[in-house]
């Protein structure tokens, strides 16, 4: 079976998942695909504390917003 024909079965088989569990598989690929690093690790702690300490944006905001701040 050559490496697009897999892909595709997985493919398909993805599709078949509820969105819980295609978001435990996608959760499952990105910890194999994406290292932490000390500066990751340092960046969400920093921003755990700013939270803490600042609050942060109501999701009603974030979701009107987020266009914005990606394209900014």
């Amino acid at each position: 079976m050559g490496l697009m024909s897999k892909v595709a079965e997985i493919e398909a088989a993805l599709k078949q998942l509820s969105p819980e569990e295609q978001s435990r598989v996608a959760d499952w690929l990105n910890s194999r695909l994406v290292s932490e690093t000390p500066a990751m690790l340092a960046a969400i702690d920093e921003a755990d504390q700013s939270l803490a300490e600042e609050g942060g944006v109501p999701i009603e905001d974030a979701r009107r917003d987020l266009r914005r701040w990606i394209i900014e």
